[in-house]
């Protein structure tokens, strides 16, 4: 008998694998008992075989002397993915650590199920890029090809939104459209489908698709912009230089503030430009946390600080941003209406994008039946507030946050190759 096929969600902040079984799928276990793996690697400086997942994480928070690289999957489509960053003393291209990512999902998939599966569902953003149709094709070009390198022979791709809609559809109990809202790390997707319980055995879908479309903008930069506007000013960011006759460059603390750009700031000059900097400041004490911070390489520290007070404030008014421990700054409370201002934009970008995605569909507000949320980041009061303002007579649903592209993406690889 055939191995079963399967499909792979790789995303900015977690991945997942599903296996495809008898008409069902199921989402198989990446590290110990958890069906999600946190797409992150550490490189130990003296081990050329990386870690992943939790146990990267941990390496790093654990003061091991290495490099964490997380956002992996945002330097698809940018000048990055071919750029070479320095571990220890070698020299490791973004694609060759997309490659060793993918080669550690195969290694679970094949103890799993005992090896042989080769056919694959890889899920994509609608747009790697937004307005680039050249460097969308090269990034899924070059994904497809990083499959290959670790043994799939036929591939496939699907749009996230709709693999989540075909999750959604095995529960659904009648006919109606449905709006697919997927907020995940580095891209949000939306997608309109019709769909019902007597369509979902159907090996072609693309007749249900009324629309779909996604910007390059997710997770990642939520906690970019309260990054900036809670973390960065207490290590200097706006501070005035020469007396109020200049201010400090914007790009570090951009760089400080992004997840895969981070590491920039541990080569070259930059931090010899920062101690210089310092000297300049009207107030040296907060730029000499920034010189701290890349000194000792905390960047991720910081980052991961100001994540998980973004999760916090889902659920909490306030949270208290530790940044004492990375950077010698207080630790301040932030509240939920700060997240809101700093991500309001951003969030009326999302409405925006699902205004335009129902007069493509030509449809109103009121023939969605039901909006269904899915990613990391769907569970942000703001954005649940701005979704039912915009489709007030819809019911809004979530499912696995985490697991519903994947679960999607493995029953598509049924369908696909039977």
């Amino acid at each position: 008998m055939r191995a079963p096929a399967c499909g792979i969600d790789f995303g900015t902040s977690n991945s997942t694998v599903g296996l495809a079984a008898a008409g069902s799928a199921r989402l198989i276990a990446l590290e110990g008992d958890h069906m999600t793996l946190p797409s992150a690697a550490f490189w130990e400086v003296d081990d050329p075989a990386p870690i992943f997942g939790r146990a990267a994480i941990s390496a790093y928070v654990d003061g091991e002397d290495g490099r964490l690289l997380r956002g992996l999957k945002s330097t698809l489509g940018s000048s990055l993915i071919h750029d070479r960053t320095m571990i220890g003393r070698r020299a490791v291209t973004f694609q060759d650590m997309l490659g060793r990512f993918f080669g550690h999902l195969r290694d679970r998939l094949d103890r799993t199920t005992g090896g042989g599966v080769d056919r694959v569902v890889l899920g994509r953003p609608v747009h790697f890029v937004d307005g680039d149709a050249a460097a969308d094709a090269a990034a899924q070009d070059i994904l497809e090809s990083i499959a290959r390198s670790v043994g799939f022979r036929e591939i496939a791709f699907q749009y996230e939104p709709v693999a989540a809609a075909l999750q959604y559809e095995a529960t659904a109990p009648r006919e109606e459209l449905v709006l697919i809202v997927d907020i995940g790390g580095g891209t949000s997707d939306f997608s309109i489908l019709r769909v019902a319980p007597d369509r979902a055995a159907h090996p072609d879908r693309a007749g249900d698709i009324l629309a779909n479309d996604g910007i390059r903008l997710g997770g990642t930069d939520f906690d970019r912009l309260l990054s900036l506007a809670e973390a960065m000013p207490h290590l200097g960011f706006g501070a005035s230089t020469g007396g109020g006759k200049g201010i400090m460059p914007r790009h570090y603390y951009v760089d400080l503030a992004t997840w895969h750009r981070i590491n920039r700031l541990y080569a070259g000059r930059a931090l010899a430009d920062l101690k210089a900097l310092s000297r300049e400041a009207d107030r040296p004490e907060l730029v000499e946390r920034m010189v701290r911070t890349v000194e000792t390489r905390q960047g991720h520290g910081v980052a991961m600080s100001v994540e998980a007070v973004k999760i916090a404030l889902s659920d909490a008014p306030a949270a208290r941003l530790d940044l004492h421990a990375a950077t010698g700054a207080p630790n301040p409370m932030v509240t939920r209406d700060g997240l809101e201002a700093a991500i309001g934009d951003a969030v009326s970008r999302i409405g925006s994008t699902i205004a335009g995605l129902l007069a493509q569909a030509g449809l109103t507000p009121d023939a969605i039946g039901t909006v269904f949320m899915t990613g990391g980041s769907s569970s942000l009061p703001l954005l649940h507030a701005r979704i039912a303002a915009q489709l007030p007579g819809a019911r809004i649903a979530t499912g696995d946050m985490l697991g519903s592209v994947g679960t999607g993406l493995a029953l598509d690889a049924g369908r696909k190759f039977g």
